[in-house]
């Protein structure tokens, strides 16, 4: 059940459970949109995962979102073990900037490709979305926390959730792997 407590951070909305008081994240993994973008849906056609700049990007105020959420987390006192990323730009960047505010520890943001949109090719879905539940399942509560940070068409394939930019979705393990939290805006 989640406690009505909000706390408003400039990454929007977060709705903790009762167990949030304490030091522990409230699940395993937290699946993030990407920050703000440009205005626009999708990429513009021709667009390249190699050459950022054919992509939709942050905007200003997206750069300062993926940075007001690291700063939350650094605040709870909540370390990520695992920052991982689409490979579109604006995941990576959004990750980034979570990474930089974290603090020093954080660690690196790596590309996984299960994160990948399949906005373009709803074909890959499927097995995009086991890869992500393998992964899920693997990890342990109490033994630390991924962010991963993703698309909305992936969100709500994992979680039947629909989020905005710069939202997400924690998740359990076991018996809790559904949304355990939620960060609307």
């Amino acid at each position: 059940m989640v406690d009505r407590r909000h706390l408003l951070g400039a990454a929007g909305w977060l709705i903790l459970p009762a167990h949030a008081a304490t030091s522990r994240p409230p699940g395993v993994a937290l699946v993030l949109r990407h920050a703000a973008t440009e205005t626009g849906i999708g990429d513009p056609p021709g667009y390249r995962l190699d050459l950022c700049s054919t992509q939709r990007q942050l905007s200003a105020a997206g750069l300062a979102q993926a940075r007001a959420l690291g700063q939350l987390l650094a605040q709870r006192r909540w370390q990520p073990s695992v920052l991982l990323s689409s490979a579109w730009c604006r995941c990576r960047d959004t990750a980034q900037g979570i990474a930089e505010s974290v603090g020093a520890n954080a660690p690196p943001v790596r590309v996984f490709e299960p994160l990948n949109s399949f906005f373009d090719d709803r074909s890959r879905e499927p097995s995009q979305t086991a890869a992500l539940r393998q992964r899920l399942a693997t990890l342990r509560a109490g033994a630390g926390f991924e962010v991963w940070v993703t698309h909305q068409v992936n969100i709500a394939a994992l979680t039947e959730r629909v989020v905005a930019m710069g939202e997400g979705v924690w998740l359990g393990t076991g018996a809790s792997s559904s949304p355990v939290a939620l960060f609307p805006k």
